[in-house]
């Protein structure tokens, strides 16, 4: 087992971790820093993948824009034990039978899986090589093929902050 394998699994052991917290955490605020985790522990499959791009982009949107957005909605929201609403028998239920169905399905994709252990060797190989995720493809790509459109897109965002400034200040 070379290093990629044992990363690998240790971000996989990660991920599940850290998905459970979430779910068994009691505190939101915690359950939403135990959900950061599991976004760097993704963004590390991506590195190992070769997709470089994806993984910084799910850094910086996830872990960092939309997790903020998060932490400020339950702090806002000032969760107590008053104004949680109570727990229904049947709700419960429901939950459990969804999750069980949920369950069987994964069971059934992974038992009915038509990959040979040669095929998975081929496909764990190629993991780290290659050049289709890798940043620098895309900058090359961007700013030779489709270099009007991004300027275009740029002009549009930067009106757009500042139609947002101007509708925003006080007069």
């Amino acid at each position: 087992m070379n290093l990629v394998h044992i990363l690998f699994w240790f971000l996989s052991a990660l991920t599940l971790f850290s998905a459970l917290m979430v779910i068994l955490s009691k505190n939101p605020v915690h359950s939403v820093l135990w959900l950061i985790l599991v976004f760097f522990a993704i963004s590390g499959h991506y590195v190992l993948l070769n997709a470089q791009f994806l993984a910084i982009v799910n850094l910086i949107v996830y872990a960092g824009a939309i997790m903020v957005l998060f932490l400020f909605v339950i702090m806002l929201l000032n969760l107590n034990k008053e104004t949680e609403p109570k727990k229904n028998v049947w709700m419960k239920l429901a939950g459990t039978i969804a999750g069980g169905c949920f369950l069987i399905s994964v069971t059934n994709v992974i038992y009915n899986a038509q990959t040979s252990s040669a095929e998975l060797v081929n496909k764990t190989t190629l993991m780290g090589k290659g050049s289709i995720g890798l940043i620098e493809n895309l900058g090359k790509t961007l700013f030779t093929d489709y270099v009007i459109p991004f300027e275009i897109s740029s002009v549009l965002f930067l009106s757009a902050m500042v139609g947002a400034v101007i509708i925003g200040k006080k007069k």
